[in-house]
């Protein structure tokens, strides 16, 4: 059997189909998740179908990478348990951020940590980045245990970097330097 770098014990990672437009419409016109992914407006579905077919743009060129995280046990599902998401790439200076979304019925199943693992391990080997980053919400407990497992750690706070209704909160920024490059 051929061994494949974007699969791991539980789940796989893939490039976008045709067929995850209508679920990415969905995830992305959640209002609960707005404010860490920066959106102020609802997505058409013309527009997300529009993402989806441009979405085979080069990285380098469009300077972003969206992976859907499939789970392998086709009893478990049929549909996607998430996505992974490579922001900001930056070839010349070799790191880009990365950010992860896993439904609810998936999470605390050990998914987000086989998916970040793969993925890790995609970004330093085939992307050759020296480094990842992220930012996370102080209260997003959750997601601080996952990447600080992985080996991210706190490297600077954004005081009052997201506002969410009336009040400003914190965001804190991670980090993975990968010192064999």
């Amino acid at each position: 059997m051929k061994n494949n770098t974007l699969t791991g014990i539980h789940v796989k990672l893939r490039a976008l189909e045709p067929d995850d437009a209508e679920l990415l419409f969905s995830w992305e016109n959640d209002t609960s998740i707005w404010d860490v992914s920066n959106t102020i407006a609802p997505f058409s579905r013309f527009q997300i179908e529009e993402y989806v077919l441009n979405s085979r743009q080069d990285i380098f060129t469009a300077r972003q990478l969206r992976l859907m995280v499939d789970v392998i046990d086709p009893a478990e599902s049929r549909e996607p348990a998430g996505t992974i998401d490579l922001f900001d790439f930056d070839p010349l200076h070799h790191r880009a951020g990365v950010g992860i979304l896993i439904r609810e019925p998936y999470r605390k199943k050990g998914y987000a940590m086989d998916a970040m693992q793969i993925f890790i391990q995609y970004a330093f080997t085939t992307l050759q980045l020296h480094q990842l980053y992220c930012n996370i919400s102080p209260d997003n407990v959750s997601s601080l245990k996952l990447f600080e497992k992985l080996g991210f750690v706190r490297c600077g706070i954004k005081k009052e970097w997201i506002r969410g209704g009336q009040k400003w909160h914190d965001e804190w920024m991670y980090q993975l330097i990968h010192h064999d490059r």
